[in-house]
C-alpha cells in the first residue's frame, strides 16, 4: 500500500485544512452525549481543532462538523430509505441539494467488513467512487484511500484505554497523509462512528 503523493492534494471542506506534512489527529466522542454525535478533534499538542454537534430534534441522525470557534463547516445526515444507507454532508449548515458536497454509502448491500465508498457531488453517474474506506468490524481499524486504488490518504484505529473504558467514551487516533483535507476526513471519521453507534443499537434491540 502507498501513501498518497504530495503532488495529488485532497480539498474538499478548504485548502486551509491541508498540511504539506503528516497530521495526527485525535477524535473523541463525549460520554454523556444526548445525541451520541458529540466530538472533539485535537491534534498532536492537544489543541482542539475541530468539533462535531448532534442536531436536536432532528427526524434522522445528523451532525454539525464546527471549526474550532464553532463556525459550522458541514452538516452531515443519514438519509432514509436507502438502501445501501446512504450518508450525505452537505456545506454549512445547510441539508438543500445544491449544498451537497459528497454521499458516504455501503459499496455493496451485504457486506461482512466495512466497505464504503465515497462519491462526490459531482460524480452524478456514480460509476466509479471518488474514495473508498475499508476495515474490519472487529480489528476496530479503517484505512482511507484514493478511489479504487491503492493510493493511502488516512488511516484511523480505535484507541483502548483504561480511562477510556472506565468513562465509556470512544476515542480514535488518525493519521491523515499530507496535503489531504483533514476536516473532509474528520467528517468521514463521524459517519463511521455514527454508523457503528446504530450497528450496536440494532444488536441490542435484537438481544
Amino acid at each position: 500500500m502507498a501513501a498518497m503523493s504530495s503532488a495529488a492534494p485532497v480539498v474538499v471542506v478548504g485548502p486551509q485544512y491541508c498540511a504539506p506534512q503528516v497530521v495526527d489527529l485525535t477524535v473523541t466522542k463525549k460520554a454523556l452525549s444526548i445525541t451520541d454525535s458529540d466530538f472533539a478533534v485535537t491534534d498532536a499538542n492537544g489543541n482542539v481543532v475541530l468539533k462535531v454537534k448532534g442536531v436536536f430534534f432532528s427526524l434522522r441522525d445528523r451532525s454539525l462538523l464546527l471549526d474550532a470557534a464553532g463556525n459550522p463547516l458541514l452538516t452531515m445526515q443519514q438519509k432514509m430509505l436507502s438502501a445501501h444507507r446512504r450518508w450525505q454532508v452537505f456545506r454549512g449548515e445547510s441539508t438543500d441539494a445544491k449544498d451537497l458536497l459528497f454521499s458516504v454509502k455501503k459499496s455493496r448491500v451485504l457486506q461482512f467488513k466495512t466497505e464504503l465508498d465515497v462519491i462526490m457531488a459531482a460524480n452524478t453517474s456514480e460509476d466509479a467512487c471518488d474514495y473508498k474506506i475499508k476495515g474490519s468490524y472487529f480489528e476496530r481499524s479503517r484505512t482511507i484511500y484514493l478511489g479504487d486504488s491503492t493510493s493511502i490518504i488516512a488511516q484511523m484505529s480505535r484507541k483502548y484505554t483504561v480511562k477510556n473504558m472506565v468513562l465509556g467514551r470512544d476515542t480514535f487516533g488518525v493519521t491523515v497523509y499530507p496535503n489531504v483535507d483533514h476536516a473532509f476526513i474528520a467528517s468521514l471519521i463521524v459517519v463511521l462512528a455514527d454508523r457503528d453507534q446504530q450497528r450496536q443499537r440494532w444488536r441490542r434491540l435484537i438481544n
